[in-house]
């Protein structure tokens, strides 16, 4: 088969195979959510964690053993970023509106570019941002701004003052935009697997020493907390982040980041579906800002996605 027609099939599959994971975040949002009733936040996520990476660990044994030293360096700090990036989220999520939480969790789409064009930052080999990326991103946050915000809400309130859940949400914007490029850097090192087990066992112990210091984990063992445990640590853990392994060999992080923008449009599908609420006009305009963000930001791909730097596998 032609190499560049392969190409292409493979940056189709990557692009389609992150939607789908993204479908698979966003329908989870709520039952997140749902579940802090019955958990507090850092265990909740310690135990999603902890299930999360037996899996992983179980399902990749036998890569596991061939890895080298500084895989476990590279697994250790992506695995780091992953921890702050959830502590922050859920903690965020527990204090503050799920709305605000989406808004800001969002910025990461703009952060990404922008710490890229930083040196020591950016994914090995990608070099200057370009201008198509920003624009992409500035509309796909524009969209999330109004995708989540409350009809007739007007922008320029959120200048103001933040509280300690927005406070939390915004760093965890930080935390997972490092995140998006760390791996990005770790996936020329190791396979999918090898990266996707290892970020899950690292994320999984920094979470287990930080619960017991940071809250008073309390909760209540009830079906609908069994039910989010099983669905976030197999769909929205396990599975997610082997694919997102994958994924981030083929796509450069700010594709990555751009796609990460629907996440708020699925669980707006996922209320209509299941609670029967519709989209507002201002919302539906969020939704083609991002959507419009995704296009802009395909125009700065002059070249296949295998050829450019960020793109090649190890």
């Amino acid at each position: 088969m032609d190499p560049a027609v392969n190409s292409k099939r493979t940056a189709l599959a990557a692009h389609l195979a992150l939607l789908a994971i993204v479908a698979i975040w966003g329908s989870t949002f709520a039952v997140v959510k749902a579940s802090l009733r019955d958990c507090t936040p850092l265990l909740f996520n310690q135990i999603r964690m902890i299930l999360a990476a037996t899996i992983l660990v179980a399902v990749n044994a036998r890569e596991l053993r061939r890895m080298k030293l500084r895989m476990l360096a590279a697994g250790a700090l992506v695995g780091f970023l992953l921890a702050l990036g959830y502590e922050l989220q859920t903690a965020g999520l527990a204090r503050t509106s799920a709305a605000n939480s989406a808004f800001l969790t969002g910025l990461v789409v703009v952060i990404v570019p922008l710490l890229g064009a930083i040196p020591g930052c950016s994914a090995s080999g990608t070099g200057k941002v370009r201008w198509p990326s920003v624009c992409g991103a500035v509309l796909a946050f524009g969209g999330i701004v109004l995708l989540t915000t409350p009809p007739g809400t007007p922008l320029a309130n959120f200048a103001g003052a933040l509280s300690a859940g927005d406070l939390l949400s915004l760093l965890c914007a930080f935390a997972f935009a490092l995140h998006l490029l760390a791996i990005s850097r770790a996936t020329h090192t190791m396979s999918a697997g090898q990266l996707a087990a290892l970020q899950l066992v690292f994320c999984a112990a920094a979470m287990s020493v930080a619960t017991p210091l940071l809250e008073r984990p309390h909760l209540y063992l009830t079906r609908q907390l069994v039910l989010a445990w099983l669905v976030t640590a197999v769909f929205g853990t396990a599975l997610a982040f082997t694919v997102q392994s994958w994924v981030q060999q083929h796509l450069p992080a700010s594709h990555t980041a751009l796609l990460l923008a629907l996440e708020p449009a699925f669980a707006w599908v996922t209320s209509l579906v299941f609670f029967g609420e519709k989209l507002t006009p201002r919302s539906t305009a969020g939704a083609c800002a991002i959507f419009a963000g995704l296009i802009v930001s395909e125009a700065s791909s002059r070249m296949p996605v295998s050829e450019q730097p960020e793109a090649n596998t190890r």
